[in-house]
């Protein structure tokens, strides 16, 4: 049963009247504003900025899902310590320029993404913009469950109990946990994500190399820019730094946290946060297989086992086995956050209780959809024989072929002055974003039609 923060402002009891989760939500508002309007102490400050940051870390290292961290080390292993180490800090600039925009349209609808989806544009559009997020939401969950099962045959654990008991987990934290201390346990489970920083630090990276990487050296584009294995590691480096799946969590993440138009500051301040820890993350990554196995025999069809057994070999057992580790959480830390994202866009599509504040037995609706998603995906990776690597690679340029129609609904929605009064967007930020959906248009189109002519 979900309990309420008990360190709650007396106040709180005058909202018995409301629907729990609404009083729950209200609470931590009342917690915010007595921190806010509070003694002006560094201590007050501090819990202050503690308590608003969550939803732009989550979705951004979030996104350093196990799925990204095995496209990131494919990256390294095909192309080095080259282009794809700056284009890095170039995608968090976009992953900003998407994600902001979000926080905004929360903060001032105080609605989810899914449900001004439905009520603006009408049914149509709000179920094929439902159907492409649980597709593509299913379609990844199944790449953290490969990272699960990956990290288990390290550690010599059955994947047969280790998957199971990972899901379990998801389902667990999701229906029965309270906002808040939903959020505080996917914070500390998220913050191990930066491990693959020290990793790569303890690997005596080639300082010289990234330099050189930075300003343009190095990068070798075996094939040429039209090569269909150089497409599809581009398609899939953009898709697993913007995703459907962010729009809708981080918009619903903010709503269901509480944050107002005030807390806009804020919120962008925590969305940079998260998108620097996304960006060091995935450098880190592709440094490290660069280093290690670029160039090598089979390089270009290495498994993310082969990197493991890598790393133990040339830096040591327990780098190895705290890879593992940051490969099994970042499965998980992403399996719970993309759960979210579904029975948040299902309770928002369909105008039923949509909050983690809200009693299972009076929410089923809402979190029967995240839960039959984890089971479908946790079902399909326990299946002998499936296409680990393919299917991983698969996943990430769905979302790149997804995100230009994801993108069109939140531009639109961000340039209703009705809806956004003084927050709605600006001719830069307008320029950008289209600029961005024409790229990820082109960058599509040459991927299939690279595709065709390979089959031809």
């Amino acid at each position: 049963m979900k309990a309420p923060l008990q360190t709650q402002p007396s106040s709180v009891t005058d909202t018995v009247a409301l629907p729990e989760d609404v009083s729950l939500r209200l609470a931590d508002r009342l917690h915010v504003h007595a921190l806010r309007h509070g003694r002006a102490t560094l201590w007050n400050r501090l819990l202050l900025g503690l308590t608003l940051i969550g939803p732009g870390i989550l979705v951004m290292l979030g996104d350093n899902d196990a799925g990204g961290v095995v496209t990131y080390m494919q990256t390294g292993a095909r192309y080095g310590i080259g282009l794809f180490v700056p284009l890095m800090i170039l995608l968090g600039f976009v992953a900003y320029l998407v994600q902001e925009m979000t926080i905004r349209l929360g903060a001032v609808t105080r609605r989810g993404h899914a449900e001004l989806i439905w009520k603006r544009y009408g049914p149509f559009w709000g179920a094929f913009s439902l159907f492409d997020l649980v597709a593509a939401n299913v379609l990844t969950l199944m790449t953290e469950f490969i990272g699960i099962r990956v990290a288990s045959a390290v550690f010599g654990w059955p994947y047969g109990l280790t998957i199971p008991l990972g899901a379990l987990f998801v389902v667990l934290c999701l229906v029965y946990l309270r906002y808040w201390t939903w959020e505080r346990i996917s914070l500390l489970i998220a913050a191990f994500n930066l491990v693959f920083i020290p990793i790569t630090l303890f690997s005596h990276p080639d300082w010289s190399a990234i330099a050189h990487s930075l300003v343009g050296g190095g990068w070798i584009l075996t094939g040429g820019l039209l090569a269909p294995a150089f497409l599809i590691l581009l398609s899939a480096n953009i898709g697993t730094t913007i995703a459907p799946w962010q729009l809708f969590f981080q918009q619903s993440c903010v709503v269901d946290k509480g944050l107002l138009e005030k807390d806009i500051n804020a919120g962008r301040r925590d969305l940079m946060i998260g998108v620097v820890g996304m960006v060091l993350v995935a450098m880190a990554l592709i440094i490290l297989s660069g280093q290690y196995i670029h160039g090598q025999a089979g390089a270009d069809h290495f498994s993310i086992g082969t990197m493991i057994h890598l790393l133990k070999i040339r830096v040591g057992p327990w780098v190895a086995s705290l890879f593992a580790l940051g490969l099994l959480e970042a499965g998980l830390i992403a399996s719970i956050v993309i759960t979210a994202s579904t029975s948040w866009a299902f309770g928002e599509a369909f105008d039923i209780p949509r909050s983690l504040n809200a009693r299972p037995q009076q929410a089923w609706g809402f979190y029967a959809p995240g839960i039959v998603s984890v089971i479908i995906a946790a079902g399909v990776v326990m299946l002998h024989g499936i296409p680990l690597g393919f299917l991983n690679l698969t996943v990430q340029v769905v979302a790149t072929i997804f995100m230009p129609a994801a993108l069109l609904f939140l531009l639109m929605l961000l340039n209703d002055r009705e809806l956004m009064g003084d927050e709605v967007n600006g001719p830069v930020r307008n320029t950008l974003s289209i600029g961005l959906m024409a790229l990820l248009i082109l960058c599509n189109a040459l991927y299939g039609l690279a595709s065709f002519h390979v089959l031809l």
